[in-house]
């Protein structure tokens, strides 16, 4: 069988009508294929979050402008061009430079925006707007970082620059703060690489059956399917080897059977898995109060090592009515989940970025 062809797991059921009365307790009734342990987390933070970001020597400046749109209620970037950028590629003494921008500290809530790839050149010309939906109150309690990179088909991305603005004490009624403006590109420091580290991301569809070919319908319970497609842009941890896999959980159910995985593929940090999970047992009420978690794992024979993760849920804080902290999705995972809910028998896809995560504790 190629990479490229669908592989399924053996399903796993969804305990229903036992799960309000013990939602931290819950056992899974039907076997699957979920790992024997869950692995450690091996080495310390720092080299969890390190990050390759080449070894190119920042140069050159970043012309852009800002600013809030009361209409629209959207922060816009406006990324007009670079000049003089470093030269990424040593061999064909060129770049292939794209701009991207993410709001902090709600990084992972409001996700990242990107320009097009310019190739071959060092003094690209953009011209683009990037677009935050985002009340003003908010926007001025983050940091914008704005950041060049190196696009490397074959390889790891490579940093060329970034600028930081505090959008907290910005002038938003300066009309010269409105027009386009250089900045500097300067280096990143490392408590910044620790903040804006790049976990990849990871390409998945879902679907909810509710009533599946086959099943008894006086249960009136459906199928939630996951698609695990592929991911793109894994961290290195290990040097230029990697050997990663994806783990499945729907929680509040933390039970080892529930648990399914992918197969591990080697030496790409772009894998393709094609591979289908089947969890049974599901009301269209249940959906509101589950979440599945993702997982992404570089395999070792000493201790697999996490790569990144997501939670693909409502994003409440609460199951059942109890508080948890696994309920934490973003609103570009949500979103993801609530497409779901609102089209039954039809697959919703989505390319969602890789985040750290505490991960879900087994129960036996």
């Amino acid at each position: 069988m190629s990479d490229r062809d669908t592989d399924t797991t053996s399903e796993s059921s969804y305990p229903h009508g036992r799960i309000k009365k013990s939602p931290s307790s819950l056992t899974n009734l039907s076997g699957s294929s979920g790992m024997a342990s869950l692995s450690s987390v091996s080495g310390s933070v720092m080299s969890i979050y390190s990050g390759d970001f080449g070894n190119v020597d920042v140069k050159g400046h970043i012309q852009f402008a800002i600013d809030y749109v009361e209409q629209l209620k959207e922060f816009h970037i406006f990324v007009s061009q670079c000049k003089d950028l470093a030269i990424a590629d040593v061999k064909k003494q060129h770049s292939d430079p794209y701009v991207k921008t993410y709001l902090l500290p709600e990084k992972y809530k409001l996700g990242k925006r990107k320009t097009s790839v310019k190739k071959k050149t060092l003094n690209p010309v953009y011209n683009e707007i990037l677009r935050y939906k985002i009340d003003k109150a908010l926007v001025k309690t983050q940091r914008l970082n704005l950041s060049v990179w190196h696009n490397d088909t074959f390889g790891r991305n490579s940093f060329l620059g970034e600028v930081e603005l505090d959008l907290g004490t910005w002038d938003w009624n300066d009309k010269l703060n409105k027009q386009m403006n250089w900045f500097l590109l300067k280096p990143r420091t490392p408590a910044a690489a620790l903040e804006l580290e790049n976990r990849g991301e990871i390409k998945l569809a879902l679907q909810y059956v509710p009533q599946p070919v086959g099943g008894n319908k006086t249960l009136s319970t459906g199928e939630v399917h996951i698609w695990v497609k592929e991911c793109n842009d894994l961290p290195l941890l290990r040097g230029n080897k990697i050997n990663s896999f994806v783990k499945c959980t729907i929680l509040p159910d933390t039970s080892r059977k529930s648990r399914q995985k992918t197969r591990a593929v080697a030496k790409t940090t772009s894998p393709v898995f094609n591979h289908t999970m089947v969890y049974d047992g599901f009301r269209a009420d249940d959906l509101k109060e589950a979440c599945v978690e993702l997982t992404v794992w570089d395999h070792n024979k000493l201790a697999n090592r996490f790569l990144g993760g997501l939670r693909i849920g409502m994003g409440t804080g609460k199951s059942y009515g109890t508080a948890v902290d696994w309920m934490d999705s973003t609103s570009d995972e949500t979103t993801l989940w609530e497409r779901m809910m609102s089209s039954p028998n039809t697959w919703v896809e989505d390319t969602l970025p890789l985040r750290m995560i505490m991960v879900a504790k087994l129960t036996k």
